[in-house]
Protein backbone atom coordinates (compact mmCIF):
# COMPACT_ATOMS: atom_id res chain seq x y z
CA UNK A 1 0.00 0.00 0.00
CA UNK A 2 1.55 3.20 -0.80
CA UNK A 3 0.31 6.72 0.88
CA UNK A 4 1.40 10.22 -0.69
CA UNK A 5 0.24 13.96 -0.06
CA UNK A 6 -1.61 14.84 -3.24
CA UNK A 7 0.82 17.76 -4.68
CA UNK A 8 -0.31 21.09 -3.12
CA UNK A 9 -3.30 20.02 -1.33
CA UNK A 10 -2.29 18.56 2.11
CA UNK A 11 -5.07 16.06 1.45
CA UNK A 12 -3.93 12.07 1.52
CA UNK A 13 -4.37 9.84 -0.80
CA UNK A 14 -4.24 5.81 -0.69
CA UNK A 15 -3.55 3.40 -2.97
CA UNK A 16 -3.91 -0.20 -2.39
CA UNK A 17 -1.54 -3.03 -3.22
CA UNK A 18 -3.13 -5.27 -6.23
CA UNK A 19 -2.55 -8.18 -3.80
CA UNK A 20 -1.58 -9.34 -0.49
CA UNK A 21 0.02 -12.86 0.12
CA UNK A 22 -0.80 -14.18 3.78
CA UNK A 23 1.38 -17.21 4.25
CA UNK A 24 1.80 -18.06 8.13
CA UNK A 25 2.51 -20.64 10.59
CA UNK A 26 0.73 -20.76 13.66
CA UNK A 27 1.30 -19.09 17.29
CA UNK A 28 2.22 -21.75 19.31
CA UNK A 29 -0.09 -21.86 22.64
CA UNK A 30 -2.47 -19.19 21.04
CA UNK A 31 -3.69 -19.12 17.42
CA UNK A 32 -3.63 -21.65 14.64
CA UNK A 33 -2.22 -21.22 11.13
CA UNK A 34 -5.87 -20.58 10.24
CA UNK A 35 -6.45 -18.18 13.01
CA UNK A 36 -3.56 -16.50 12.32
CA UNK A 37 -4.32 -16.23 8.77
CA UNK A 38 -8.12 -14.88 9.40
CA UNK A 39 -7.28 -12.55 12.13
CA UNK A 40 -4.70 -10.72 9.90
CA UNK A 41 -6.80 -10.89 6.49
CA UNK A 42 -9.56 -8.87 8.55
CA UNK A 43 -6.86 -6.35 10.20
CA UNK A 44 -6.38 -5.52 6.20
CA UNK A 45 -9.35 -5.53 4.87
CA UNK A 46 -10.62 -3.07 7.91
CA UNK A 47 -8.16 -0.44 6.87
CA UNK A 48 -8.72 -1.45 2.93
CA UNK A 49 -11.69 -2.59 2.36
CA UNK A 50 -11.01 -3.88 -1.48
CA UNK A 51 -7.96 -5.33 -0.76
CA UNK A 52 -7.00 -8.37 -2.37
CA UNK A 53 -6.02 -10.46 0.21
CA UNK A 54 -5.08 -13.89 -0.37
CA UNK A 55 -4.02 -16.72 2.75
CA UNK A 56 -2.28 -19.74 3.00
CA UNK A 57 -1.74 -21.29 6.52
CA UNK A 58 1.82 -23.11 6.26
CA UNK A 59 3.43 -25.16 8.99
CA UNK A 60 7.13 -26.43 9.99
CA UNK A 61 6.54 -30.27 10.05
CA UNK A 62 4.95 -30.23 13.95
CA UNK A 63 1.54 -29.77 15.02
CA UNK A 64 -0.65 -27.64 12.88
CA UNK A 65 0.73 -29.67 9.24
CA UNK A 66 -2.05 -31.06 8.63
CA UNK A 67 -4.33 -28.35 9.11
CA UNK A 68 -2.09 -26.47 6.51
CA UNK A 69 -2.93 -28.85 4.19
CA UNK A 70 -6.70 -29.19 4.77
CA UNK A 71 -6.67 -25.14 3.78
CA UNK A 72 -4.86 -25.66 0.81
CA UNK A 73 -7.46 -28.17 -0.51
CA UNK A 74 -6.55 -31.54 0.96
CA UNK A 75 -9.41 -33.53 2.33
CA UNK A 76 -9.28 -34.78 6.16
CA UNK A 77 -9.17 -38.25 7.16
CA UNK A 78 -9.95 -39.60 11.18
CA UNK A 79 -8.43 -42.58 12.47
CA UNK A 80 -8.39 -44.24 15.73
CA UNK A 81 -4.78 -44.57 17.21
CA UNK A 82 -2.65 -45.28 19.70
CA UNK A 83 -1.49 -42.07 21.82
CA UNK A 84 1.44 -41.61 23.19
CA UNK A 85 1.01 -43.43 26.38
CA UNK A 86 -1.24 -46.25 25.17
CA UNK A 87 -4.93 -44.74 25.16
CA UNK A 88 -6.87 -44.38 22.12
CA UNK A 89 -6.89 -41.17 20.09
CA UNK A 90 -8.67 -39.76 17.28
CA UNK A 91 -5.99 -38.43 14.78
CA UNK A 92 -6.39 -37.15 11.23
CA UNK A 93 -3.90 -37.11 8.24
CA UNK A 94 -4.89 -35.26 4.77
CA UNK A 95 -5.35 -36.85 1.31
CA UNK A 96 -5.60 -35.84 -2.32
CA UNK A 97 -4.47 -37.84 -5.43
CA UNK A 98 -2.91 -40.09 -4.05
CA UNK A 99 -1.02 -37.71 -2.00
CA UNK A 100 -1.01 -37.89 1.75
CA UNK A 101 0.22 -35.52 4.70
CA UNK A 102 0.98 -37.51 7.75
CA UNK A 103 1.57 -35.44 11.20
CA UNK A 104 3.43 -37.36 13.83
CA UNK A 105 2.06 -34.80 16.53
CA UNK A 106 -1.58 -36.14 15.49
CA UNK A 107 -1.28 -39.35 17.30
CA UNK A 108 1.84 -39.02 19.14
CA UNK A 109 2.92 -35.49 19.97
CA UNK A 110 3.20 -33.19 22.91
CA UNK A 111 -0.24 -32.12 22.85
CA UNK A 112 -1.75 -35.49 23.07
CA UNK A 113 -0.53 -35.78 26.96
CA UNK A 114 -2.84 -34.63 30.22
CA UNK A 115 -1.63 -30.90 30.77
CA UNK A 116 1.57 -31.76 33.50
CA UNK A 117 2.04 -34.99 31.95
CA UNK A 118 5.52 -35.79 30.40
CA UNK A 119 6.10 -39.60 29.44
CA UNK A 120 10.14 -38.91 28.02
CA UNK A 121 11.23 -42.54 28.92
CA UNK A 122 7.87 -44.40 28.02
CA UNK A 123 6.11 -42.53 25.59
CA UNK A 124 5.90 -44.60 21.78
CA UNK A 125 5.31 -43.56 18.18
CA UNK A 126 3.30 -46.46 17.63
CA UNK A 127 0.31 -45.11 16.68
CA UNK A 128 2.08 -42.43 14.29
CA UNK A 129 2.82 -45.78 12.63
CA UNK A 130 -0.36 -46.97 12.51
CA UNK A 131 -1.77 -42.96 11.02
CA UNK A 132 0.78 -43.66 7.98
CA UNK A 133 -0.54 -47.46 7.63
CA UNK A 134 -3.97 -46.21 7.49
CA UNK A 135 -2.95 -43.48 4.94
CA UNK A 136 -1.29 -46.69 2.49
CA UNK A 137 -4.45 -48.13 3.29
CA UNK A 138 -6.34 -45.46 1.91
CA UNK A 139 -4.58 -45.30 -1.39
CA UNK A 140 -1.48 -42.96 -0.73
CA UNK A 141 1.47 -43.64 -3.16
CA UNK A 142 3.69 -40.87 -1.79
CA UNK A 143 3.84 -39.30 1.88
CA UNK A 144 4.18 -36.45 3.88
CA UNK A 145 5.41 -37.16 6.94
CA UNK A 146 6.03 -34.34 9.37
CA UNK A 147 8.09 -35.31 12.24
CA UNK A 148 7.71 -32.71 14.51
CA UNK A 149 6.25 -31.46 17.43
CA UNK A 150 6.37 -35.16 19.20
CA UNK A 151 6.20 -36.69 22.71
CA UNK A 152 8.25 -39.50 22.00
CA UNK A 153 12.67 -39.82 22.38
CA UNK A 154 12.05 -43.33 20.96
CA UNK A 155 14.08 -43.20 17.52
CA UNK A 156 10.44 -44.48 15.78
CA UNK A 157 10.66 -47.45 17.52
CA UNK A 158 6.85 -47.69 18.16
CA UNK A 159 5.76 -46.46 14.45
CA UNK A 160 7.84 -49.47 13.01
CA UNK A 161 6.36 -52.03 15.59
CA UNK A 162 2.94 -50.93 14.35
CA UNK A 163 4.36 -51.38 10.96
CA UNK A 164 5.14 -54.94 10.95
CA UNK A 165 8.66 -54.69 12.50
CA UNK A 166 9.75 -57.41 15.89
CA UNK A 167 11.89 -55.46 18.36
CA UNK A 168 12.64 -58.11 20.66
CA UNK A 169 14.51 -58.69 23.92
CA UNK A 170 17.34 -61.19 24.60
CA UNK A 171 14.17 -63.07 25.88
CA UNK A 172 12.16 -63.06 22.69
CA UNK A 173 9.62 -60.28 23.93
CA UNK A 174 8.94 -57.46 22.12
CA UNK A 175 10.49 -54.34 23.94
CA UNK A 176 9.10 -52.09 26.74
CA UNK A 177 7.21 -48.81 24.82
CA UNK A 178 9.42 -45.68 24.49
CA UNK A 179 13.10 -44.59 24.42
CA UNK A 180 14.05 -46.33 27.55
CA UNK A 181 12.73 -49.70 26.83
CA UNK A 182 15.18 -49.96 23.60
CA UNK A 183 18.01 -50.41 25.80
CA UNK A 184 16.80 -54.37 26.22
CA UNK A 185 17.05 -54.98 22.06
CA UNK A 186 18.67 -57.46 21.30
CA UNK A 187 17.04 -58.33 17.73
CA UNK A 188 15.10 -56.85 14.63
CA UNK A 189 13.14 -58.50 12.31
CA UNK A 190 12.17 -56.26 9.79
CA UNK A 191 10.61 -59.03 7.65
CA UNK A 192 6.95 -58.38 8.13
CA UNK A 193 7.36 -54.48 7.21
CA UNK A 194 4.34 -53.74 5.25
CA UNK A 195 5.11 -54.33 2.01
CA UNK A 196 3.49 -51.28 0.17
CA UNK A 197 6.30 -49.13 1.97
CA UNK A 198 9.10 -50.12 -0.70
CA UNK A 199 6.71 -48.94 -3.12
CA UNK A 200 5.64 -45.65 -1.51
CA UNK A 201 7.62 -42.07 -1.99
CA UNK A 202 8.06 -40.91 1.59
CA UNK A 203 9.50 -37.28 2.50
CA UNK A 204 10.46 -35.92 5.86
CA UNK A 205 9.19 -33.12 6.92
CA UNK A 206 11.26 -31.00 9.17
CA UNK A 207 12.80 -27.55 9.97
CA UNK A 208 15.77 -28.99 12.00
CA UNK A 209 19.35 -31.27 11.10
CA UNK A 210 19.97 -32.58 14.70
CA UNK A 211 21.25 -36.37 14.77
CA UNK A 212 19.86 -39.30 16.27
CA UNK A 213 22.35 -39.05 19.10
CA UNK A 214 25.33 -36.95 20.88
CA UNK A 215 25.77 -33.58 22.28
CA UNK A 216 23.66 -32.18 19.54
CA UNK A 217 20.78 -35.69 18.84
CA UNK A 218 17.74 -35.75 20.06
CA UNK A 219 17.49 -37.01 23.38
CA UNK A 220 20.40 -34.37 24.62
CA UNK A 221 18.25 -31.73 22.51
CA UNK A 222 14.62 -32.35 22.33
CA UNK A 223 14.50 -34.27 25.70
CA UNK A 224 13.85 -31.65 28.08
CA UNK A 225 11.22 -30.34 25.90
CA UNK A 226 9.08 -33.53 26.55
CA UNK A 227 10.35 -33.85 30.61
CA UNK A 228 13.45 -35.50 30.34
CA UNK A 229 15.79 -34.81 32.77
CA UNK A 230 19.62 -34.56 33.10
CA UNK A 231 19.71 -37.98 34.60
CA UNK A 232 16.83 -39.32 31.75
CA UNK A 233 19.51 -38.29 29.13
CA UNK A 234 21.87 -40.03 29.26
CA UNK A 235 20.32 -43.54 28.80
CA UNK A 236 17.67 -42.36 26.43
CA UNK A 237 21.12 -41.33 24.38
CA UNK A 238 22.92 -44.87 25.33
CA UNK A 239 19.35 -46.61 24.26
CA UNK A 240 19.10 -44.63 20.96
CA UNK A 241 22.88 -45.55 20.27
CA UNK A 242 22.10 -49.30 21.18
CA UNK A 243 18.83 -49.26 18.84
CA UNK A 244 21.18 -47.55 15.86
CA UNK A 245 23.37 -50.42 16.35
CA UNK A 246 20.90 -53.15 16.44
CA UNK A 247 19.39 -51.93 13.08
CA UNK A 248 22.94 -51.89 11.41
CA UNK A 249 23.36 -55.77 12.35
CA UNK A 250 20.04 -56.26 10.71
CA UNK A 251 19.65 -53.98 8.02
CA UNK A 252 23.26 -52.87 6.82
CA UNK A 253 25.62 -50.06 7.56
CA UNK A 254 23.35 -47.66 6.05
CA UNK A 255 20.98 -47.60 9.36
CA UNK A 256 24.58 -46.11 10.80
CA UNK A 257 24.50 -43.81 8.20
CA UNK A 258 21.12 -42.41 8.26
CA UNK A 259 21.18 -42.44 12.62
CA UNK A 260 24.42 -40.07 12.05
CA UNK A 261 22.94 -38.05 9.23
CA UNK A 262 21.29 -34.29 9.78
CA UNK A 263 18.04 -34.29 10.35
CA UNK A 264 18.08 -38.01 11.87
CA UNK A 265 17.33 -36.91 15.62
Amino acid sequence: MHVADAAGSGTRTTRSAQRVLVAVDKFKGSLTAVEVAERVTAGLRRVVPDLVVEALPVADGGDGTVAAAVAAGFERREVRVTGPLGDPVTAAFALRDGTAVVEMAEASGLQRLPEGVFAPLTASTYGSGELLRAALDAGARSIVFGVGGSATTDGGAGMLSALGARLLTAGGEPVAPGGAGLAELASADLSGLDPRLASAGIVLASDVDNPLTGPKGAPAVYGPQKGASPEDVGPLDAALAHFAKVLEETAGARAAEYAASPGAG
